[in-house]
């Protein structure tokens, strides 16, 4: 076979061309006052809640701090500069106006300790056909939200729950809004009375039908994923928000649901929306347990690679590491996944400490992140390490703030980010190729990433290095000789027999070859690497 008519590739996922910022929006930037509602809630205010037991010097807060839609259109430039070419935001629909007053008090590195907590992250729905109101301003609905990040070449992704709606039982007093379902016109639908699970009559009382008996996260409401009108609110829900203008879906606790259930989830969006991308959250670092959603009869999900953020922490976390533990999570042959290429990757998010690493430890996880195999997401301010190490009710969610986004250029984690970031984003080889390791050891990586098909042809030849010092990295097996360019500088680089490049202490080097590869080794063994990677 002629070499210009062999296809070698990671996916043809048109969502693998994306890099994803994740904004917990009311944490991000208040960029309108006037929708804080800084009185809400009476006694059980919502507006700025210390959480308790703080150490001296230390800050956390569970009430909502004023991080809005316009906080992030009016630094899409920013998130734009950086290399970004979509935003994930926080679910969007409405919650309580209360602070809950169930389950335990909330606590300095609490876990689950939601007494005395506001639904600032969104995740509580009571409506979600209707839009939060301390997220909007004057022409920034979420439909003018999503047209004014497009307009600065960003996609929005929206995070959804379909697993449950807000805190739902254990309150001293039956608070109004709590373990309550409200349909589009503002109808109850769905009321858990303050009941425990298990108190629920769902056989006899239409309001209890919602939910399930035997109880789930914490006190929130459960939904019953066997009752068809569970899936029918949602899936109007959610297309609403996909007609004004979502361009994919991160879906919160999809374990906690059956495959089944969002099997018709998907089945019913994809029927309006052919191919619309969908990723979801399954806590668990097994990538035998969570690869069952990526399969086509569970829904044909993509999921967070858990797996690979915990070999990441593990490698960049600390010094004397090997980059070989990152090669056990890759999975890029005879995995467990339908196709690995289209995992999102990541090292930090809002349900886990951050990455507690160095300047260095996060160069050089970004030049990872945004190097190797699966679509990158990078959790706002650890672009320059906010509150690295910190779990959440210890300041992993905390305010991030225009004085922060205006100084992050001061950090050298920020313009590191920004340079492989943007690389990426220029180039199909490493947003979509085949990844082919060459050497994974020490403090040394170096492997191909190639993109060959329907006529484009992109060869991205990566090296790393997370030592302290420079490093020459020789490369002879499977080189590819011929004329290729550096990727940052654009200078031409002859490469016969041997390569050896001099790659910067937690630096990154990337050579591009332009033209579809001729060695007959390297080209079979890619074959073969091609007819393994999928299920």
């Amino acid at each position: 076979m002629a070499a210009d008519a062999e296809e070698f590739y990671g996916t043809t996922e048109p969502f693998a061309s994306e890099s994803i910022y994740f904004v917990l929006t009311d944490r991000f930037v208040n960029g309108d006052p006037s929708n804080d509602h800084r009185d809400q809630g009476g006694k059980h205010r919502t507006f700025d809640v210390p959480t308790p037991g703080a150490p001296p010097g230390e800050t956390d807060n569970i009430g909502y701090l004023g991080g809005d839609f316009k906080g992030i259109v009016d630094n899409a430039g920013y998130i734009r500069d950086m290399g970004f070419t979509s935003v994930w935001v926080t679910p969007i629909v409405d919650n309580p106006d209360e602070a809950f007053t169930g389950g335990d008090a909330a606590k300095w590195g609490g876990m689950f300790t939601d007494r005395g907590k506001t639904g600032f992250h969104g995740y509580w729905g009571i409506n979600f056909y209707k839009l939060d109101e301390h997220l909007p301003s004057e022409g920034l609905d979420f439909a003018g939200f999503t047209k004014a990040m497009k307009q600065q070449k960003l996609d929005v992704v929206l995070d959804i729950v379909g697993n449950h709606g807000s805190p739902a039982y254990s309150m001293p007093k039956m608070q109004p809004q709590y373990g309550k379902v409200y349909d589009r016109d503002g109808k109850l639908v769905a009321d858990h009375q303050n009941l425990a699970p298990d108190k629920l009559d769902r056989a006899h009382k239409p309001m209890h039908a919602f939910y399930n008996t035997s109880g789930g996260l914490a006190q929130l409401s459960d939904f019953n994923q066997d009752n068809p009108a569970v899936l029918e609110y949602l899936v109007g829900a959610y297309e609403q928000w996909i007609d004004q203008g979502a361009a994919a879906f991160r879906v919160d606790t999809i374990a906690w649901m059956p495959h089944s259930f969002w099997k018709k989830f998907a089945d019913r969006i994809r029927a309006k929306r052919p191919g619309f991308f969908m990723f979801g959250e399954a806590f668990n670092y097994d990538a035998a347990t969570i690869a069952g959603h990526t399969l086509d009869r569970n829904g044909h999900y993509s999921v967070l690679d858990f797996p690979m953020r915990g070999k990441m922490a593990a490698t960049f976390e600390k010094k004397g590491t090997d980059f070989a533990e990152l090669a056990t999570a890759l999975y890029l042959e005879d995995g467990p996944y339908a196709n690995p290429y289209d995992l999102v990757t990541f090292y930090d998010n809002h349900d886990m400490a951050r990455m507690n690493a160095s300047d260095e430890g996060f160069i050089d996880a970004n030049n990872w992140l945004f190097t190797a195999r699966g679509i990158p997401a990078v959790y706002y301010g650890s672009e320059i390490g906010f509150m690295r190490g910190r779990a959440e009710h210890m300041g992993n969610r905390n305010y991030y703030g225009q004085e922060r986004v205006d100084a992050a250029g001061k950090s050298p984690i920020h313009p590191a980010l920004k340079r492989i970031a943007n690389l990426r984003r220029e180039s199909p080889a490493l947003q979509r190729g085949l990844q082919f390791n060459l050497r994974m050891k020490g403090d040394e990586a170096v492997f191909y990433r190639v993109y060959q098909h329907e006529g484009m042809a992109q060869t991205a030849l990566v090296l790393l290095n997370k030592g302290d010092a420079a490093s020459t990295l020789a490369v002879s097996d499977y080189l590819q000789s011929g004329a290729w360019r550096d990727a940052f500088t654009g200078k031409r680089i002859n490469i016969g027999k041997q390569l050896r490049l001099e790659v910067p202490a937690h630096g990154v080097r990337v050579l591009f070859f332009d033209r579809p590869l001729t060695r007959k080794d390297l080209r079979a063994r890619l074959a073969d690497s091609m007819a393994h990677k999928e299920r």
